[in-house]
């Protein structure tokens, strides 16, 4: 739905379970391959995915304004820390993939450790930042040779799938190293149970994520799980009003007020309140 108006602009199909097997065993498969490409080659991957959020920066934030309803200035800030986040996965891809090695641990033995990458890992993703939070995780888990299945919010799917498509188009990566999902709940329990997907990621409410994150250690598969916040703003008495003010009406509504850490409480000291009275 667009919400400053009210009125549907698409209409996306819910995955059926054969649909996720089909995207997980699409996955499972080119991670074999994908792995085995070098880190050098993979990094270049990643040249051409900042590339393309920056030939297509303006076009992304309004697709993502249009779908959320937060202003375009705020979705160009979506795609900018997008944008930025690739770019650090570049700049950390060799850091991360190095392993270590430690001469004589003891009398005559040397040790030694190998980076390897796990596998498929599934991206749940919320509906308040449909294009930047996905890739928190994406450019990362795809630079250190492993795969995903990305499931967008069911709220704002249209940001993201326009974006999957605009990389099957323009990046190239080989098939099956992203794979995109529709649907909520149970897409989201099935992706954790399918036995051949290692891990998931998941941004959301703290409900939410305490379910992923019981469901994905029943299951023995890694988990990176955040939720929400009440956040506290503290205004000290040497504070200006004005900024103390402007500053906190930004975190409290920025982004529909629906920022993780957005502030929620506003806690003044005594020295402030009789100013203000």
């Amino acid at each position: 739905m667009n919400p400053a108006t009210g009125s549907a602009i698409c209409n996306v199909p819910f995955s059926l379970k054969e649909e996720i097997d089909q995207a997980v065993e699409s996955s499972a498969s080119a991670f074999e391959k994908w792995k085995e490409v070098p880190l050098t080659e993979r990094v270049q991957y990643l040249f051409k995915l900042k590339n393309l959020f920056e030939n297509h920066f303006e076009e992304l934030a309004r697709i993502n304004t249009q779908n959320h309803g937060k202003t375009i200035v705020e979705s160009r800030g979506d795609v900018k820390r997008a944008t930025e986040n690739v770019e650090a996965a570049i700049g950390a891809a060799y850091t991360l993939s190095k392993g270590e090695h430690l001469d004589q641990i003891t009398t005559g033995i040397d040790e030694g450790t190998v980076k390897e990458p796990l596998g498929v890992f599934a991206l749940v993703c919320p509906f308040n930042f449909p294009i930047m939070i996905p890739f928190w995780f994406l450019p990362y888990a795809i630079v250190l040779g492993c795969t995903v299945v990305v499931k967008p919010s069911e709220v704002t799917p249209v940001p993201m799938t326009w974006l999957a498509e605009l990389i099957q188009d323009e990046v190239k990566f080989p098939p099956g190293v992203i794979n995109l999902v529709q649907g909520s709940r149970e897409t989201v329990e099935h992706l954790i149970a399918h036995p051949k997907v290692k891990g998931v990621t998941f941004v959301g409410s703290t409900p939410v994520g305490r379910h992923v994150y019981k469901l994905a250690g029943e299951h023995g598969k890694r988990a990176i799980v955040q939720g929400g916040a009440k956040n506290s703003i503290l205004i000290m008495p040497d504070a200006d009003p004005a900024i103390a003010v402007d500053s906190s009406v930004s975190s409290i509504f920025g982004n529909t007020g629906q920022r993780c850490l957005a502030g929620a409480n506003i806690i003044v000291t005594k020295e402030i309140n009789r100013n203000l009275i």
